[in-house]
């Protein structure tokens, strides 16, 4: 038998999991092309175009679509399959030849599209996984999701403060602390403040000039902090797509921007924008009480530190950013900022459900 020359893989992808990805890639081994086709309800909260983006990227040799199914599902009626089948059509009007589906459903999905239907591990048995699954505790099927369904659903927690508060050994000894745990969670990651590491380079390379010169000598343009923010935010990035379901950030692009206002006086709406692109979903604010300054070189701030640990409280507040002000003994910071990240991760993740299946045999484009 020859190989289909146009494959059909369908499905919500609410989120995309280890079983779509087997669902795909054995499609696509058996023919020629392959459409991915993400539908995707306007009741639901993650957004269709994430959806589309981390299949593309899981699967670059596919063509994937996107497309909005509002439409509830009940097997039994042929006017809403007749629906259904208009909305598809919109998205893939040309022939397809074999539809790809490990449901009930996929036979008659595919004689409504002319083609034949091929049905992959319709037990779960490969990757004992579903949507369903996921969206009611994603941390118990970490394992089965990819690494931009990681990064997009991990908790991220930012350590930020003023010079010399502490936020470095924190984050330090939140990541350690639920690594501990074991599990999925013996990934958890933290990510070093990258204004560091650009500060000691900046003053290294002032030192090939000026070998006498002092931290206090350095000059900081405008253009330079959204260059930080824009790393600080790929480093994140990488690191949460590796690691377990919480993040710690010495510091963040939010951060950055009061940096920005330290050293140059003013806001930067460029920054702000960077800022804004990255949720995170608690910071923890270091307070400079009974933490001594210690001046490792790249710090001249020591008078400046509650006017800076004011800025952060003030600018949390007015964003609407969650936070909690950390004061007190390193170990009551850290027993504080543990108990605010547990409340995190027992709040859970927020989907919303999916329209309803009226035979109750399984949403129609769920996909697993």
């Amino acid at each position: 038998m020859s190989r289909p020359r146009h494959g059909l893989v369908l499905g919500k992808f609410y989120p995309p999991h280890a079983g779509h990805h087997h669902l795909v890639r054995t499609a696509r081994a058996r023919c020629e092309r392959l459409t991915v086709l993400v539908c995707a309800a306007s009741v639901e909260t993650l957004p269709l175009a994430d959806r589309v983006r981390w299949m593309r990227e899981t699967h670059p040799d596919c063509r994937v679509i996107g497309i909005v199914d509002d439409i509830p599902m009940n097997l039994a009626d042929p006017e809403i399959w007749d629906a259904h089948l208009a909305v598809f059509r919109r998205g893939v009007p040309e022939r397809v030849d074999a539809v790809f589906t490990s449901e009930e459903y996929g036979a008659e999905l595919a004689r409504r599209f002319g083609a034949v239907h091929e049905c992959v591990d319709p037990a779960r048995a490969a990757f004992p996984v579903s949507g369903t699954a996921v969206r009611a505790d994603p941390v118990a099927q970490w394992h089965h999701l990819a690494p931009p369904v990681r990064a997009a659903l991990t908790r991220r927690v930012v350590v930020l403060g003023a010079e010399s508060t502490g936020t470095t050994t924190l984050a330090r000894a939140l990541a350690a602390h639920y690594r501990a745990r074991g599990g999925v969670w013996a990934a958890t990651r933290w990510v070093p403040e990258y204004g560091r590491r650009y500060s000691e380079r900046k003053l290294a390379a002032l030192h090939v000039r000026r070998p006498e010169a002092r931290w206090e000598d350095a000059e900081f343009t405008a253009a330079e902090f959204p260059l930080i923010a824009e790393r600080q935010n790929a480093l994140e990035e990488e690191a949460a797509r590796a690691g377990g379901p919480v993040l710690f950030c010495d510091t963040d692009s939010f951060a950055t921007t009061l940096w920005h206002e330290r050293y140059l006086g003013g806001r930067s709406p460029r920054t702000e924008e960077i800022a804004d692109r990255v949720r995170h979903h608690l910071w923890l604010l270091t307070d400079h009480a009974s933490v001594p300054f210690e001046d490792d070189g790249l710090r001249d701030g020591e008078e400046l530190r509650p006017w800076m640990t004011g800025r952060f409280q003030a600018e949390l507040a007015r964003t609407g950013r969650p936070f909690v002000h950390l004061r007190g003994s390193r170990e009551e910071r850290l027993r504080t900022a543990v108990g605010a990240v547990d409340a995190l991760l027992a709040a859970g993740w927020e989907f919303g459900d999916p329209l309803p299946d009226l035979t109750g045999a399984g949403a129609a484009g769920e996909g697993r």
